[in-house]
Order: structure tokens, then C-alpha cells, then sequence
């Protein structure tokens, strides 16, 4: 009974997982771009989350989507007064300037908030559902069910839209998307929107039941990419899969090794486990 009530907390917390990585598969997939600063998109999420929570006293209802707005806004503008320069430069200009965007949206967050641990009140998600003895967090079920259908969301919007299929034929090739009348900027603008926005929407469902601090997307982003790369990076369904994986992976090795070795179990399994597969478990060869 233990084991199973781990599983389902496993389950639910890579959930979330595969919400924030999808976002950043999307844009590798679209652009080869590697973001450093996926991580602090979700911390802000959950600032955001924070804020709504301790001055205009709003639920989930209303920090879920002003976390999507806000990094929806924030992605665009990154993708216009960053990345689409850079795009023309060499890999190593990328990923220095990501990163640098990451160490400065972090001490944006130490100047603004502090070094302090914050939480979200317990009582705003209360409860514990009880299903045949298996114990699950509200706030946990709703943040994992929530952060599931978003992220199936963002596959069918991907595979089963005419939106979807413009995004996919950047992707494929952007000068034949755009001999096509595609708008290959306006496409990729709207990638690092919905990109950034996930990792929003990600953070303010972690922050109620996780502590908020201005270094919690370092380790946050360490998880992003093991995800991206185990499931395949570009493929959003490998992503979901990887996800909830490693949030099993990570539940089961707290519960018999304990907490401090679950990350260890994690990266010495997805090293394990591209050896034998380099593409990921979904990813192109």
C-alpha cells in the first residue's frame, strides 16, 4: 500500500516535470536552441504565484493563469530582444547569453525578494484524499492532474491544429515554411510564449506545495533537461513519458535510499540509459 501511494505521488509530481520540460523540447525542437534560463521561468511562476497569493489573496484560479500571462509575455520578449540575434551567431553565443539571461533573472529575484524562504499557505489547496487507504495531497493531485492535461493540451494543439502544423513546419525547414506564407519569427516568438508560459503555469502549481527561492530553478532546470534529453529532445509525448519516469524514479529512490540520493539514482540511470539509446526514448535517430 506504501509502495503504490509512492508511485502516485511519483506519478503526479512528474507530471509537472513533463509540463515545464515540454516547453523547453518545443523550442529545441523548433530551434535547436538550448534554454539555460528554463529554470527561472518556472522560479518566476512561482514568485508570481506568491505575489497573487500574499497581497491580492487569489487561489490557484487566479496565480495559474497570471504565471501563463506574465512568462507568456516574458518569452516573447526574450525571444525578440535576445534570441533571435543570437540565433545568427555560433552555438557557444547561446548558450553564454541563456545562461547569462539565467544568472540575471536570478539576482533580479535575490534583489527583489530576498535570500528568505517563502511558501504559499497550507490551507490554500487543504485536504487529503483518501482512496482505499492510499493517502494523495490535494495539492498534489490538483498540480499533477493540472499540469497533465496541460501538457496533453500542448500536444494536441502541436499535432491536431493548423497552428500546430505552422509551428511544425518552422521546425522542419524555415525557408520552405516561409516560401509557403508562414511567418517564421512571428511562429518561433509565439514557441518561446507557450514555452515560457509552461514553465509558468509549472512554477505557480509547484509553489503549493514547494518553498520558493531564487535558486530553487538551478535544480529545476538540472531536472528539464534530464527529462528533455532521456525522452527525446523535440518530441513532447517523450517528454510526458520521461517525466513521469524520473518523478517515479525519484519517489522510489527517496523512499528506500533516501531523499538525498534520489537525484544521484536519477542521473546515474539517465547516463545509463543513453548509452544504450542516445536519442532518448522518443527522439529522432
Amino acid at each position: 500500500m506504501i509502495l503504490l501511494q509512492i508511485i502516485i505521488s511519483g506519478l503526479l509530481l512528474g507530471a509537472i516535470y513533463a509540463l515545464f520540460s515540454s516547453g523547453l523540447t518545443l523550442i529545441w525542437g523548433m530551434m535547436n536552441v538550448i534554454n539555460f534560463a528554463h529554470g527561472e521561468f518556472v522560479m518566476i511562476g512561482m514568485y508570481v504565484a506568491f505575489l497573487i497569493v500574499t497581497f491580492l489573496h487569489g487561489g490557484p484560479l487566479a496565480f495559474g493563469p497570471a504565471a501563463a500571462i506574465v512568462l507568456f509575455l516574458l518569452g516573447i520578449a526574450v525571444y525578440f530582444g535576445l534570441i533571435r540575434a543570437i540565433m545568427r551567431g555560433p552555438m557557444i553565443a547561446q548558450i553564454l547569453s541563456t545562461f547569462g539571461l539565467a544568472l540575471l533573472l536570478r539576482y533580479l529575484a535575490f534583489w527583489l525578494f530576498s535570500a528568505n524562504f517563502k511558501t504559499l499557505p497550507e490551507d490554500l489547496i487543504p485536504g487529503v484524499l483518501n482512496v482505499g487507504g492510499i493517502l494523495i495531497g490535494m495539492p498534489q493531485l490538483v498540480a499533477g492532474m493540472a499540469a497533465l492535461a496541460l501538457t496533453l493540451g500542448m500536444h494536441l494543439v502541436l499535432t491536431r491544429t493548423a497552428l500546430g502544423s505552422q509551428l511544425l513546419a518552422v521546425a522542419e525547414d524555415r525557408q520552405a515554411a516561409t516560401l509557403m506564407g508562414i511567418r517564421p519569427d512571428r511562429m518561433q516568438a509565439l514557441a518561446w510564449g507557450v514555452s515560457a508560459a509552461g514553465a509558468g503555469v509549472a512554477g505557480a502549481l509547484i509553489a503549493t506545495f514547494y518553498y520558493i527561492v531564487p535558486t530553487v530553478g538551478e535544480s529545476l532546470a538540472l531536472i528539464a533537461f534530464v527529462v528533455v534529453a532521456f525522452g527525446g529532445f523535440g518530441s513532447v509525448p517523450g517528454a510526458l513519458a520521461a517525466g513521469l519516469i524520473i518523478g517515479v524514479i525519484q519517489s522510489l529512490s527517496a523512499y528506500w535510499f533516501g531523499p538525498v540520493y534520489k537525484d544521484v539514482i536519477v542521473y546515474a540511470l539517465f547516463v545509463a540509459i543513453l548509452w544504450i539509446r542516445p536519442q532518448g526514448l522518443m527522439g529522432k535517430v
